[in-house]
This record gives C-alpha cells, structure tokens and sequence, in this order.
C-alpha cells in the first residue's frame, strides 16, 4: 500500500485548531488512518494514542484529512501550471502555499488558467494591454486621448481612440474580476447580505401545489434552513421555479471603485465604467454561480446530517428480543400474508388470511392464526404499519382477547424498505424459493426481534428517514449512512455465530466478501468457539482480527471473554486482575461487584493505560451489555383507525417516524404522519427539532387539525406539557427598601 503524502506543518496546525482537538492526539489519529485503522476501532481500542477522541471527532479528522489531500494534489497541480507559463513569482508561490481553502486556491490560479476567447483576450490580441495597464497605475502622463489615439491601428482592427478605451476597459474588467481579494468580498458579501429569491416560472403548472409556498418567495441567504434551500432547488430542477441571489449592487461597486480608484485623473470614468461592467458582466455571474453551489453544499450538509441521526436512532431503536413472531403484512383484495420465525430469526412457516373485503373470511383467519400460534408458540405479533394495519391490528387484539392469550403482545412495526429489501439480491440468497410478500413479512418478524439485524440489509435511503435524500450529494449521502450504519454495528457488537454477512459486512474491518467467507466457513464447519477461531478464515489476516474482534461476540464459547467488548490483545492484563481478586475470569464476569474491589493504576502498562483499563471495567460490570433502551410497545386508541377519526383535541399515542429541522413526523395508526411542527413541541423555544424528539421515540401528542382530502395531520406535543413556571418575581435590591423607606417617611 503507497504512504499518502503527509501535509504541510501549517496544515496539519490547522486541522487541529478547526477541529479543537490537540496536534499530537490529531498526528496520532491521522497515523493509524493511513495505517488502515477504521473509525470504531481507533475511537474504542486506541485511545490513549488519540488522548481518548470519540468516534464523531475521528471521523472530523477523516474528513479534513481528505479535503486537505485533495487541496495538496491541486496545489501541486496549480504551482506546476503557473511556473509553466512562466509566470510564478516568489510572493505568489508564497499565496498558493499558503492556501487553506478550494475556494482561495482557485481564486489565486483563476487568472491563470486557460480560457476561452473573451472580450479581454481579443483585446490583449489587438495590443491594448499596455493602455489598459496605464489606466491601472494611475500615474502622470501624456493626454489619454493622445496616449489612446497612438493605440489605432487599421491592421489590428482598432478603428479609434475610443475603440482602443473600450478594450482596455474590457481587460481592467478581467483584471477586477479575476482579482483573488476581491472576489473574496464580493463572495462573503452575497453570503451574508444577499437574499434567495425564487419565482413561479409564467405558464408553467404546479399540479400539486408543492412549490405554491416559493412561487414568490425571499429569504436572506444568510439564514435559509436546508430544507426550504433543498425545495426551491427541486423546483428549479422541475422546471417550475427560477430563483437566483440577489445583492444590491451599490454595496460591492462602492467597495471594488474604493479599491480599484487610488488617485484623481482622467482615468477615473474609464475605471468607474471598467469596474460596472466587470461586476454585471463577469464577478456577479460568477460569484452567485459558486454562492448557489456554497448554499447547495450547506444544505446537503444538513440534509445529510439530520438523516444521519434520524437513521442512527432508528437503527438503535430498542429491539423486543429474541422471540418466536408471527409477522403480518396487512393487504385487503389481496390478504394478509402471515410469516413465522422462531427465536434465532429462522422462518419456519407462511400462510394468507382474507379477514376484509371481498372476501371476508374472518373464521377462517381467527383458525389459520389460532393453528399457527399454538404450532410454533409464538410469543409476539409484529404488524406491519401499511394498508389495512390499523383493521389488522384489530383483529388480532380480538383474537387474542378471545383466545384468552394474554402472555402474547401484538405491536405495528414499520414496513419502510421492506419491499425494496423482499426484491433485493440479499432477500434472494435468503429465501430463493420464496415469494416477495412472504420475504417482506419475514423482514417485519425480524425488524421486531432486532432492528439493527433486519434494517442493515436495506439501501439507508429506502428506509424514509431522509429529508429531501434526492437532492443532495449522492457520494456524500451514501458514506455518511454507510458510516452510520457501521458506527451503530460495532456500537452494539454482532453475534459471530448468528449474524447474517449483511451485518458481519459493517463490523470493522470486514467488508463484504470477508463477511460472506465467514459464514460460507460457518455453514461448513459449524458455531465459532472463540474469537481465534476466525484465523481460520481464508482471507482473514492479522488485520482484520485486530479490527474485528473486540466487535464480534461469541456466547457459550471456550473463552468467557469471547461474549464481552474486552479486545482480545487485552485479554491477559484481565487475567492478570483475575489473579489479583484471587478469583477465574468467569468468576470476575459472573459476579461484576468483584470488579469494585480492582485498583486499575496497578495494571497499566506501555500498550494499556487508563483509558483503556477503565474501559475493560466499565465492560465487567455489565457484561456484552446492549446499549440499546429496554423495548416499549406504543398503544393506539381503539376508536382511531382512519384520518376521519381524528377530532381536535384527540390525545394520542405515537411513534417518531422522522425528525426534519422544522418538525417530527409522528404515526398514530392511522396510515399516515401527522406533523409536529418545530413550534408545537415544547413550551420553550426550540431551534432544532432533533433536540426535543428522536425517531422511534413514543410520545403523546394532541390532534390540532385533520384533513382526509389533503391527507394532512397536525398534532402537538406542546398542548399537553405542563404550562412554563411564571418568571419569579424579582427580589427588590437593598437600594431600592432603602429608597421605599426614604418615600415613606419624607416630609411632605
């Protein structure tokens, strides 16, 4: 593997003082990076090199590390051009170098690089540069219309005087235009002064009034959140919207005229004019080109950011547990396709039932579901949340009232994905002889059991927790969820001898083809025994050991270590404290007050420090522990089932099925979200949604309005939080009494 290029000290200092993290913990990080250390290894397993960084600061530093190796091979390539043309004095080698932004970098090289023909070149052809020049200096001379009128030349196709001033003004327009410093201002001004203006194009529909919101719409670039930048771009995109950033244009003349304009003289008018026609010509155009691509980029930035922790809360959504579910995929003409797993997740039976309309077969479903139930022992019914869920969901609750089955618990489970997942190369290797239907309602048991487990075998974007996912930087979109996912897998540890590849893929330091290794060597050989055991792998090196053990879990192994997050490098220092307390390893993982009794500072070592050692004991005292909170299933109100149910002032029991930065989506079994808007969801002010709720949470929310034909519900969670505490009533100063009592006793 190539060394990448290590960077610059002064970039390396920068990076740090960006991310606020220290140059040596930075140094060390950015090394085991390039080392092939992933993320969650580094953040759980190297802290003490890191000064005990947390994955989100690592993952900063991948990032930085990234951009600034793409500035470096730019730099490279912009020096080599500039010298090339010959033109790279020492002070403008000394700029380039000393570049910390793209932005800053292509600004420098800009009056460089080749072009196409423009007014300016054609002037330069016909000799005019050095009138454009004397205008620049702005220094005594001759009359410039004697200095112009020597510029005329029939052959280059200079007429007059006044033609040969107009090109000059063409070149000191280039010159403005391309001017690093100046296009800085003019930039930084449009991002904080412009305004975002959007326009229903004339003649164009909106069919569904999507962007009736922006068909005449201002906000300050400025402050535009994300999602409305994102929605005005799509119109754009659809052909239904225009919009551009506007800045009064007095500002950025007055600052370029200060700038350009250093003395009095006849050159003033001719510079005035040269300035006007740069800004409208050439920086305004340019500029609001790379301001709209700045926007674009925040708001994707944002976009992803919030899909990002929604995805994040939704796959550590707190799983029911290893039981034996009967899943159903609720449907009315076409059934309710039942699916059986028992409680490793293994499908062990499928079968239709026609409860609704046209055929309305409720006997024959109550027996297909009592069969069922007794075969397998089922202990849970999972329903899926599409068409039909809430008449579903009644069924069973009678069913199981009547059949007298308390210990059984009935819960919807979202079907988001689980269609894209039943069609999906993974779902083929599956289950090949299946139908997709009973593929998806496979997934739904499984999503109950353990979503984690179920989720990470669908596209992150297909599980509609994203905020306008389309729209923004697919590359950027897809490492930030793969990202994601992998945090969240490792987060939790994976079941070496249960795991799909799907989810062994995500465990650090395993890619796909050494996830399908595993279990193909499992399927032949039978359950792992330890953690060792997977040396045995072909393919799978030292490497990736280092990377993947401590993240892989082995219950019922050889070694009790095996089922904790203790790495196996770490193994013997556990030995050693073992021995200390007098005790077995299993006794010190069986019975966690023993770990109380250790002193960790006597067990440090060159490789283990205190970071490390209070990991080891943080993991003793609870064993393999999940990280996920205990399962809670949401209860809907039997006389709700449809949008015309819901009356204002209903209290209601919900799922957060997504977080935007204006609001939470809420489900309250009724087939379709209800919103919480930004401003309905606490008492006090509230910036970001994402502070108050998360997704998967179950909340209490009130219905403020319900529209069946527009399929529009808004709830609020404010409505029932108790009233704010009134403001105490500010104790009177000692001045003040002092004051009262001066009042009171005056003479009148």
């Amino acid at each position: 593997m190539t060394q990448p290029k290590a960077l610059s000290a002064h970039v390396l200092l920068h990076i740090s003082r960006q991310l606020n993290i220290s140059l040596k913990s930075l140094v060390a990080t950015i090394g085991l990076l390039d080392e092939g250390g992933t993320v969650p290894f580094i953040a759980r397993y190297r802290k003490e090199a890191t000064g005990n960084l947390d994955e989100v600061q690592i993952r900063d530093a991948q990032e930085k590390l990234e951009y600034f190796r793409e500035l470096e091979e730019r730099r490279e390539t912009v020096l080599a051009s500039v010298e090339e043309q010959g033109k790279l004095t020492p002070e403008l080698k000394a700029r380039i170098e000393a570049a910390l932004e793209k932005t800053e970098l292509e600004d420098l090289y800009l009056p460089f690089k080749p072009k196409r023909r423009t007014k300016a070149s054609i002037a330069r052809d016909k000799g005019l540069e050095p009138l454009a020049q004397f205008l620049w200096d702005q220094q005594p001379g001759p009359p410039l219309a004697e200095l112009a009128a020597t510029f005329v030349s029939e052959e280059k196709g200079v007429a007059s005087a006044k033609d040969a001033l107009e090109g000059a003004r063409h070149i000191i327009a280039e010159w403005v235009s391309e001017n690093a410093e100046f296009r800085k201002s003019v930039r930084g001004m449009m991002l904080a002064e412009g305004l975002v203006l959007s326009r229903a194009i004339e003649g164009v529909a909106d069919p569904e009034g999507k962007f009736q919101m922006y068909a005449q719409y201002a906000e300050p670039a400025a402050r535009i959140p994300s999602h409305r930048m994102l929605a005005i771009r799509r119109g754009a995109k659809e052909g239904i919207l225009s919009f551009e950033i506007e800045l009064e244009k007095e500002k950025p003349l007055a600052m370029l005229r200060a700038r350009v304009m250093r003395a009095p003289g006849e050159w003033v008018d001719h510079l005035d004019l040269a300035v006007e026609d740069s800004y409208q010509r050439l920086l305004n155009p340019s500029i609001q080109t790379e301001v709209r691509l700045e926007l674009k980029d925040r708001s994707d930035e944002e976009a992803i950011k919030v899909f990002r922790e929604n995805l994040e809360n939704l796959l550590l959504s707190p799983p029911a547990g290893m039981l034996t579910v009967l899943a159903i995929d609720p449907g009315i003409r076409t059934g309710c396709k039942i699916a059986v797993v028992d409680d490793t997740g293994k499908f062990l039976e499928n079968s239709v039932i026609y409860p609704f309309e046209p055929k309305n077969d409720l006997a024959g479903a109550v027996k297909t579901l009592a069969s069922l139930v007794a075969r397998h022992n089922v202990q849970a019914i999972a329903i899926g949340n599409g068409t039909a869920s809430r008449e579903t969901a009644g069924l069973v609750q009678d069913f199981l009232r009547q059949a007298d089955l308390a210990r059984i618990f009935s819960v919807s489970v979202s079907e988001s994905g689980a269609s894209v997942y039943s069609a999906s190369d993974i779902a083929r290797q599956e289950f090949p002889d299946l139908d997709l239907t009973i593929r998806g309602a496979i997934s739904i048991a499984r999503r109950l059991q353990d979503p984690l487990s179920e989720l990470v075998k669908v596209d992150p974007k297909s599980i509609g927790v994203g905020q306008y996912q389309h729209d923004v930087d697919q590359r950027r979109l897809k490492q930030s969820l793969e990202a994601t996912v992998e945090s969240c897998v490792n987060r939790v540890g994976v079941d070496l001898n249960t795991a799909s590849w799907a989810l062994l893929r995500y465990v650090a330091g395993i890619n796909e083809r050494t996830a399908q290794k595993i279990v193909e060597f499992r399927n032949e050989k039978g359950r792992f025994r330890s953690r060792v055991g997977l040396t045995a792998v072909p393919g799978f090196g030292p490497k990736t050991f280092e990377q993947a053990a401590g993240f892989l879990r082995i219950r019922g192994g050889d070694n009790p270590l095996d089922a904790t997050a203790v790495h196996p490098e770490s193994y013997r220092v556990v030995e050693k404290i073992a021995a200390s307390l007098g005790v077995s390893v299993n006794d010190l993982i069986t019975q966690p007050q023993l770990v109380e009794k250790i002193k960790l500072e006597g067990f440090a070592t060159e490789t283990v420090g205190m970071y490390t050692l209070g990991d080891i004991r943080e993991e003793l005292r609870k064993p393999g522990r999940d990280p996920r909170d205990k399962f809670v299933a949401p209860h809907w109100r039997e006389d709700v089932r449809d949008i015309a149910d819901l009356k204002p002032g209903m209290t209601l029991e919900g799922v957060v099925t997504n977080v935007t930065r204006f609001g939470a989506f809420v489900d309250v079994g009724v087939h379709q979200d209800g919103l919480v808007h930004v401003s309905e969801l606490s008492n006090h002010y509230v910036k970001d949604a994402s502070e108050v709720v998360k997704v998967g949470q179950i909340v209490k929310v009130q219905v403020l309005s319900a529209d069946p034909k527009a399929k529009r519900i808004a709830l609020s969670m404010k409505a029932l939080a108790p009233p704010p505490p009134k403001p105490k009533k500010a104790e009177p100063s000692m001045q003040d009494k002092l004051s009262a009592l001066s009042n009171k006793f005056k003479v009148r």
